[in-house]
């Protein structure tokens, strides 16, 4: 079985490194249309290339910074100038630091809800108008296994992501009888960038070497390994797709089994 999106367009954040740029590759092979969202001018354009390589669709890469409002404002602008309109969001945007909840500054609070809050409903905001019309729309969002099980050492992260989870499910029940489906992806312990400073931090604090963080965690997932990126944007295509359809509201891991609760 071959999930298709051929016809459809996608926005993806975060799309230069990780998960993201995973996703982002990940559609493109299926068909898709993709617009990659990210920081980086030099980084965009690089993966922009790759992804006209994949395909000869008319992908699309567009600077935006998901943690300034404004920032976001201009990206959908930007969007509504080239008549921009995705099918498909993928909020996908990289987490606070790691740090304990007590020593969190009111600052940080207010740049994790922008960016993995407020940047989302934006963007959705703009693009419903159509979705609704089409009675068809994909709203993922690649969250945390945070939201089912607090991670130690990631305060902020973890009480943000867990609101990111009931806005998605609020999101849900409000879009449903439009035909459009919205569901959290919630990745274990992935190889990316994110990863190496979460390892890097916790050596750090106990002031030991990154090899034994790194084996501790491992000890923790039944199957003994780090999630790649690709493993979690094939989730994120068959949600993406028709198969999916019946699927709206769910949060749903990909841990290697290491979260406990059912």
């Amino acid at each position: 079985m071959k999930l298709d999106l051929s016809g459809r367009l996608a926005l993806v954040g975060g799309a230069t490194s990780g998960i993201g740029w995973a996703v982002a590759k990940t559609f493109a092979q299926a068909g898709a249309c993709v617009v990659i969202v990210a920081r980086s001018e030099n980084r965009l354009k690089a993966r922009l290339e790759e992804l006209r390589a994949i395909s000869d669709a008319q992908h699309e890469a567009i600077m935006a910074n998901y943690d300034n409002p404004n920032s976001i404002s201009a990206l959908i602008e930007t969007l509504r100038e080239k008549a921009i309109v995705p099918d498909i969001i993928v909020n996908n945007a990289g987490g606070p630091p790691p740090g304990a909840l007590t020593e969190a500054e009111r600052d940080e609070f207010h740049r994790a809800l922008d960016r993995l809050i407020v940047a989302s409903h934006q963007l959705v905001q703009y693009a419903l108008p159509r979705m609704k019309a089409e009675r068809w729309g994909r709203i993922l969002s690649v969250i945390s296994t945070s939201v089912r099980q607090p991670i130690e050492g990631l305060g902020v992260s973890n009480t943000v992501r867990a609101a990111t989870a009931a806005w998605a499910k609020t999101l849900s029940m409000e879009l449903a009888p439009y035909g459009i489906t919205v569901n959290s992806i919630l990745p274990g312990a992935t190889r990316t960038e994110r990863l190496e400073q979460i390892i890097a931090a916790r050596a750090a604090a106990r002031g030991i070497e990154q090899r034994i963080v790194e084996e501790e965690m491992l000890r923790e997932i039944p199957l003994h390994r780090f999630a790649e990126p690709e493993e979690i944007a094939a989730l994120a295509l068959f949600l993406s797709s028709e198969m999916a359809g019946y699927i709206t509201g769910e949060c749903i891991r990909v841990d290697g089994g290491r979260t406990r609760c059912l």
